[in-house]
């Protein structure tokens, strides 16, 4: 089973899942220049946030954006290993676009993760892509050009520059997504496919529903939080833990191409994506994979497309059965927000409602930050705190909470039964 890979660190009550040595890192968010995105998403949130959450390395975000560009400069002080440092808080060159092409006839719409060793390279990467797209449109600009272009593009500037395929599963703006995606790596990026190296799962799929596809075992699976707002049910929600020498870029480059350094991933139940199942959000339908098939991917309720879940495309292209473990692939472990559980047990209308807040701010007091409490803190220390909240923890550290799932938009919902 994929979760014995992770006992050995609960069974023993002496071992701690995290160690302060370790680089806990959120590559993936968005600035107050993205759309959709809170206007208060500035460096001085990200860093309070990542602080409380537990994260030490955090991605800037929107980096070929001239405007975030400029606050991150003027910002930003450079720290030993070639990173970044606000306020405590490690911070590395990073961006997403949108790549729109077409290929053999279809039309495809690509996120793309961007990783870059300096400010000064995002400045002459920015100006390299500007004539692909309005890059002062969006935080996450929408270039005109292939996925194979954007490699090309990225490594003629420096070979360090990491491209990192997003979210790859969701049914829009992603790579294997089912309504503008590919059926390979290879398909999308061509000849540059042996310079992608990590994908990012998202959060409608985990570790293990990749490993049921034998393609993808060359590349590292990473997860990150895609947060556009600084509150702490977002940023954070997923995340890698680096176990390396020296917490630098080349060591985080490194990580990213071999999987070397790579401890573990942080990951929400891909139940809990709101794109994990298949459905229709108008009709309130949601569809287990088997289910969406049967009906022939139409809702049964209105006769429209269903928007196919993240599960049903992945047993598209599954070759395996679920619960194949690749060798030598870093374990993970399930979280979820601690806001988003204590708003659960308390039947609570907000996530920063007063009783969330008091109990929520006296584990922060307590235990320094929400990895520790959701990871590292014993269960029968939590039960002084809350008994529901410390079954909930144990229950995902066990990989046993139950999720309604998510589907065309909705997020997944906690069903577990608090009074077992």
């Amino acid at each position: 089973m994929v979760q014995k890979r992770l006992d050995d660190f609960f069974e023993m009550k002496e071992k701690r899942l995290l160690e302060k040595d370790d680089l806990i890192a959120d590559l993936h968010l968005h600035s107050k220049y993205s759309g959709a995105t809170s206007k208060s998403m500035d460096l001085k949130s990200i860093a309070q946030a990542a602080k409380i959450k537990g994260l030490n390395l955090i991605g800037t975000g929107d980096c070929l954006h001239a405007k975030w560009l400029s606050e991150l400069k003027t910002t930003l002080k450079p720290s030993d290993g070639e990173f970044y440092e606000y306020n405590g808080i490690l911070f590395v060159v990073s961006g997403e676009v949108n790549t729109i092409f077409s290929d053999e006839g279809k039309l495809h719409k690509i996120h793309n993760l961007i990783i870059v060793p300096s400010l000064e390279k995002a400045d002459e990467m920015s100006k390299k892509l500007a004539k692909y797209g309005d890059l002062l449109s969006d935080g996450r600009p929408t270039l005109y050009m292939s996925a194979a272009e954007l490699v090309e593009e990225a490594t003629s500037i420096d070979n360090d520059i990491e491209i990192i395929p997003a979210h790859i599963w969701t049914p829009w703006f992603s790579l294997f997504g089912a309504n503008s995606g590919f059926d390979s790596v290879e398909e999308c990026f061509k000849d540059k496919s042996s310079k992608i190296h990590s994908l990012e799962t998202g959060l409608s799929s985990d570790p293990e529903m990749n490993w049921m596809i034998s393609r993808l075992d060359r590349f590292n699976l990473l997860s990150n939080s895609d947060a556009h707002s600084h509150h702490l049910w977002r940023i954070g929600r997923e995340a890698n833990v680096l176990r390396v020498m020296q917490p630098t870029f080349k060591m985080l480059i490194k990580a990213l191409r071999t999987g070397e350094g790579i401890k573990l991933t942080l990951e929400v139940p891909p139940e809990f994506g709101k794109y994990h199942w298949s459905g229709h959000r108008n009709c309130k339908v949601a569809l287990s994979p088997e289910e969406a098939m049967k009906a022939s991917n139409i809702c049964p309720k209105c006769g429209k497309k269903l928007t196919i879940g993240v599960e049903q495309r992945v047993y598209m292209l599954a070759d395996r059965k679920k619960g194949f473990i690749p060798p030598n692939k870093p374990p993970f472990v399930k979280v979820l927000p601690l806001q988003e559980i204590l708003k659960f047990i308390l039947g609570s209308n907000s996530y920063a409602s007063k009783n969330v807040m008091r109990i929520y701010d006296s584990l922060i007091e307590r235990y320094g930050n929400e990895y520790e409490v959701l990871l590292n803190a014993p269960i029968n220390e939590i039960k002084s705190f809350n008994k529901e909240l410390a079954l909930i923890i144990e229950q995902l550290r066990q990989n046993k909470v139950k999720i309604k799932p998510g589907y065309d938009g909705v997020y997944g919902e906690l069903e577990f039964n608090i009074s077992n």
